[in-house]
């Protein structure tokens, strides 16, 4: 039951500000921001019909790090702090916004030639190039039944354009943004961007589907100003129609090679510029535990005077607590947190039945008592443990009805709307699951939102699918793209309470010889996340082996099992996961994948591979034999909710559509297996004990 706020602790409670002691202050120097990394316009000494490749510095480009401060793991990007990216959404009074979704100026560079060609600068004539929605997917550009079956299509239209592609718009930067710390914000570009600002290059970014901030520099004016986007995104094969394909890789990307989803192109999420204060409110990271809220405010100092003032955290309405305000010091070019512990026993719980959610809001003041920098952040009181082979929510312990779930849809790929995603959502709700498993990248911010008002929990992950044992070592040793994944996911996620899992890696590579380059691959990822989460979620995997040789690492034993449509037969995932338990007695185990597939509108026999039948027939086994075993299963997750696209060399004769989803792709038909997994669990949930 969620606690309810006392009457008497009502709403004069939250009109009070006490001065409460600082858990933690401390502060260092802002990083020197790293070269920004340039890619070439193609290898010299590529073939010239050959696939263009992306060239790539010493390490990712972003220089993700990770830095103590205060007493906490603290991630940059770009020499500045990774901020807080609520300005999708919200707008902070202290702060100036300057939307850039809406139509540019787009051009497909085949030959990569346009950076030769001045088409970063400023005064190059775009007049000439189509208009292109940003946010937006050049795949759809021109290529008509995308969403359909017709295997007739497939290879065809800008769906297969790959290598690089240019955007343009203009902006005027106002006068008053003179003196501020400005910053352009994207929340995904596929694969990889490259951004101008009036032909001042701010940078590169690496990593198709996690957001990033770039700082523009001071030099650059105000007034009408352009801005250039080079977007690359790698072929997946020489010929996608060929028989067989030859498939095209980059050690250095993630994926590295062909997957089976859709590699979406184009600035795919919305992108602002941000004016703030030089003394700013970077990031707040909200914790509950034990009753008590903890904020710990990220502040960035870029004038050249230390500043001291205070910084004041309101735990939001309905929390029936006060305000708490701490003494708040940042050197001058610094980066320091200051953290307020605010008692709040009676505040309600997150949990799925009743997800209450809260607002904290914090505002930074200077000596004299003016405001200078707010900054709010949601949040919900709930705590995720892991107790013996138990995974439990707020002292329950769990069973997950799980769904692994693709973000796209035919109309606008995965450039979607908020209407599409409630309308993609809304099936999730009527089937009664519980978790929904981000397979296998970061979601818009929408979808955290949803998941936290609707009391859905998540699996996030990244994109570190089928990495090979030479790629994981060069992530781990040398390029580190992998861990600013993984650091990126945890920062930005941290303070969504639906977000109770942190996903590692899928189906990726396990070298022979006890696995040393897989395990130390993964401790690394999972120290990164650790380093940053201060809620200590537990951390699994998607594992290909339900042997895999680093399941110690992991809190919470993961595997996709394909029992009976693979290999095998359904009988023999009971067995499996009765030896997993054997070895593992002190760890949970969730299925993080399981499925088979059916054409919608194809019946017969439920022993017939293909027909709705027998994908149905194939859910109830592997549903009932995991659910016997709760004691020490902490859920069951289908592959999948949707049928969906992907580009992998298969399914060529159904226009690369996947057709392993609940229901179908462009339609969503449901299929029977819909109707069997909603039948699967008594209500909306199944909770042990």
């Amino acid at each position: 039951m969620a606690l309810r706020e006392n009457p008497s602790s009502g709403a004069g409670l939250t009109r009070r500000r006490a001065l409460v002691a600082t858990l933690a202050t401390g502060a260092i120097a802002l990083p020197v921001r790293p070269q920004a990394a340039r890619a070439a316009d193609r290898a010299p000494d590529a073939a010239p019909d050959a696939p263009v490749l992306d060239t790539h510095p010493a390490t990712e480009p972003s220089g993700t790090t990770v830095r103590r401060v205060g007493g906490i793991g603290v991630v940059f990007q770009y020499g500045a702090v990774l901020p807080a990216f609520d300005g999708w959404r919200t707008r902070e009074p202290t702060r100036d916004y300057l939307a850039l979704d809406g139509r540019w100026r787009f051009r497909f560079d085949p030959d990569g030639t346009g950076l030769a060609a001045g088409w970063q600068t400023p005064d190059h004539d775009d007049h000439a190039w189509d208009p292109i929605a940003v946010p937006g997917t050049w795949d759809l550009l021109d290529t008509p039944g995308f969403g359909s079956l017709d295997g007739e299509r497939f290879g065809a239209g800008t769906a297969f354009t790959d290598g690089y592609a240019w955007y343009r718009t203009r902006v005027r930067l106002p006068a008053s943004w003179r003196g501020r710390h400005v910053r352009m914000n994207c929340l995904a570009v596929g694969y990889s961007a490259e951004i101008w600002l009036d032909g001042v290059h701010l940078g590169k970014h690496e990593g198709a589907n996690s957001p990033f901030s770039l700082p523009v520099p001071p030099e650059v004016a105000t007034g009408p100003r352009t801005i250039a986007v080079r977007v690359f995104r790698r072929a997946g094969y020489v010929d996608y129609t060929a028989v067989p394909p030859q498939p095209v890789s980059d050690d250095h990307e993630i994926p590295y090679k062909p997957v089976d989803y859709w590699p979406y192109a184009g600035i795919t999420r919305s992108a602002w510029l941000e004016a703030v204060p030089e003394v700013t409110l970077a990031k707040l990271l909200l914790t509950t535990a034990d009753g008590t809220l903890t904020a710990h405010a990220v502040l960035e100092n870029r004038t050249a005077a230390d500043f001291a003032g205070r910084l004041t955290v309101a735990p939001g309405r309905g929390s029936g607590a006060a305000a708490g305000t701490v003494e708040a010091a940042v050197p001058a070019g610094s980066a320091a947190v200051v953290a307020v512990r605010i008692p709040v026993p009676h505040a309600p719980r997150w949990q799925p039945s009743d997800p209450r959610l809260l607002t904290a809001r914090a505002t930074l003041t200077g000596a004299g008592g003016q405001r200078v920098d707010t900054l709010s952040g949601g949040y919900g009181v709930r705590e995720v443990s892991v107790v013996g082979s138990e995974l439990r929510l707020n002292g329950v312990p769990l069973f997950l009805k799980g769904i692994n779930w693709h973000e796209e849809t035919a109309a606008h790929g995965r450039a979607m709307t908020p209407h599409e995603y409630d309308a993609e959502l809304a099936p999730a709700l009527d089937l009664g699951v519980t978790l929904l498993r981000n397979c296998v990248y970061n979601r818009h911010p929408y979808a955290y939102d949803w998941a936290d008002r609707h009391g859905v929990t998540m699996l996030d992950d990244i994109d570190t699918m089928w990495l090979n044992t030479a790629q994981q070592r060069l992530q781990t040793e040398q390029y580190g793209l992998a861990r600013a994944l993984a650091l990126t996911m945890a920062w930005t996620q941290h303070n969504h309470p639906s977000v109770i899992l942190w996903g590692l890696q899928n189906e990726s590579e396990i070298d022979p010889g006890g696995a040393p380059v897989y395990r130390a691959w993964l401790a690394d990822l999972k120290a990164a996340i650790r380093s940053v989460d201060l809620a200590a979620r537990p951390v699994t995997w998607a594992s290909s082996s339900s042997n895999d040789p680093a399941f110690d690492l992991a809190d919470v034993i993961g595997f996709n099992e394909y029992f009976g449509y693979f290999y095998g037969a359904d009988a023999d995932l009971g067995t499996t996961l009765d030896a997993v338990h054997a070895k593992y007695p002190d760890r949970p185990i969730l299925i993080t994948e399981n499925g088979t597939w059916s054409i919608a509108g194809t019946h017969g026999p439920d022993t017939t591979e293909g027909t709705e039948e027998w994908q149905a027939a194939s859910l109830r086994a592997h549903w009932s034999q995991v659910s016997e075993r709760a004691a020490f299963v902490a859920g069951y997750t289908y592959w999948l909710l949707k049928d969906y696209k992907q580009r992998a060399g298969y399914n060529q004769e159904y226009n690369g559509v996947s057709v392993m989803g609940l229901t179908s792709f462009a339609t969503r038909r449901p299929k029977l297996a819909y109707d069997a997994f909603r039948q699967a669990a008594p209500g909306a949930r199944h909770e042990k004990g």
